[in-house]
């Protein structure tokens, strides 16, 4: 192939195999044995490995450091960067540091980040796993994808686990997040102050939190599942300080709280499901202009609590409220799928977890089950949520012909105490 170098051997010194490659070529390795790490790519070039290539570096900087546009590297195992934090710069497995590369097939351990995008735009990271030490806390660690004033690129169907942050953007807009498994991190995604990305397609499980968008203008959530964050602070996703964004059609399973919000103002929260959490929504009094569409709660501890007072938030729109499940039975006497009378979801359990975190502990507890009871009796409770326009579950309404049926018989035992109250 023009322009391209031999399969090398592993005893080969790898930056000096990377200087002899044309521009534009490509470099294949060989899996035989381990290659020296710590390569600068100045050159549009692809490196490639077979099945079991490894590159180690040396445990003092990047791996791989790429500082030209238009490289790709392919199917490699890069390991071993350095995990200091005395330095100014912050090490990876790779650290990008240009456009408009390729990043695809990759397996990546023992590595402070995973990869490292600075200052680099209009990549693409995919198919690639990124999994942590294991061995120490996760503080220890860095992020799997770690992206940093770095806009226009596309992460797609990555596994990352047992780092920091699965993913990290930090001044990063306008970029792709779809179809990625994350896992056993501290939060799964984490945005601050990037604005106009697109979370689509992912699944984030067992993380401290799922997605936490901070500081953050106009992010799209979409199709996303997030399962099993259980904690006193879990979440499924955080939205805080997050300005003019949409949260549709994705599913919180089995979360300590399914969405956490605060300090944020004019989000759409359309279409979602979130089933068997211990909390729906929790959603703080600093929030406000949010509307709440078609979104399924069921066999939540508590579907919503509001924290610091009552917010300027609305539960329908355009004539569509929320599904609330079989424990909000309702009528719907003229077929058309909403309710008959607004759903009200009163509680007094915002005091508890105001005044203590602690209790999400125990929300599943009869002593909370108790309390709540209580305050229903002794008028403390405060309405959490005024849904207008509920809308009905599947099996939750009752068919027309039995309706009929008790109109009627009203209506004959109506009659008959009338006749009587005539004799």
């Amino acid at each position: 192939m023009l322009g391209s170098a031999p399969l090398m051997e592993a005893s080969s010194d790898l930056q000096r195999l990377v200087e002899q490659t044309a521009e534009g070529g490509v470099l294949t390795l060989s899996s035989a044995a381990p290659y020296e790490g710590n390569v600068i790519i100045d050159k549009p070039m692809t490196l490639r490995g077979e099945e079991g290539t490894v590159i180690r570096g040396d445990g003092t900087g990047n791996v791989i450091t790429i500082t030209a546009p238009g490289v790709r590297l392919e199917g490699l195992h890069i390991t071993h960067s350095s995990f200091s934090r005395n330095s100014e710069e912050e090490y990876a497995a790779v650290k990008v540091m240009s456009d408009g590369n390729l990043l695809e097939n990759l397996t990546i351990t023992d590595s402070y980040h995973g990869i490292y995008l600075s200052g680099a735009h209009h990549n693409q990271i995919s198919q690639t796993t990124i999994k942590g030490k294991g061995d120490q806390e996760i503080a220890g660690q860095g992020n799997g994808i770690h992206v940093y004033y770095s806009n226009h690129n596309v992460f797609q169907g990555n596994t990352i686990s047992h780092m920091r942050d699965g993913m990290f953007f930090d001044y990063s807009n306008d970029s792709q997040v779809e179809d990625n498994r994350v896992s056993h991190n501290r939060y799964g995604l984490h945005y601050m102050y990037s604005d106009r990305n697109v979370l689509v397609g992912n699944e984030f499980s067992f993380n401290v939190g799922g997605a936490t968008l901070m500081h953050s203008k106009s992010i799209r959530l979409e199709n996303n599942r997030f399962t099993l964050h259980q904690g006193t602070r879990s979440f499924g996703a955080m939205v805080q300080a997050c300005d003019d964004s949409e949260i549709i059609h994705n599913e919180f399973f089995y979360n300590q709280r399914a969405l956490y919000i605060d300090q944020s103002q004019r989000n759409r929260i359309i279409g979602n499901k979130l089933i068997n959490n211990q909390v729906g929504i929790e959603l703080w009094a600093s929030s406000a202009g949010q509307i709440f569409s078609e979104n399924h709660f069921e066999r939540n501890t508590a579907p919503v609590l509001m924290i610091g007072g009552q917010g300027n938030n609305h539960w329908s729109e355009h004539g569509k409220g929320n599904r609330w499940g079989n424990d909000y039975p309702m009528m719907d006497l003229n077929q058309d799928g909403i309710g008959d009378l607004p759903v009200q979801y009163s509680s007094t359990l915002y005091q508890l977890i105001q005044e203590n975190e602690l209790v999400y502990l125990f929300l599943n507890s009869p002593a909370v089950r108790i309390y709540e009871l209580l305050g229903r009796f002794s008028q403390k409770q405060m309405v959490m949520v005024d849904d207008p326009h509920p809308l009905m579950s599947s099996g939750q309404s009752l068919p027309l012909g039995w309706v009929t049926l008790g109109v009627v018989v009203i209506f004959i035992i109506w009659r008959r105490k009338r006749k009587e109250v005539e004799r």
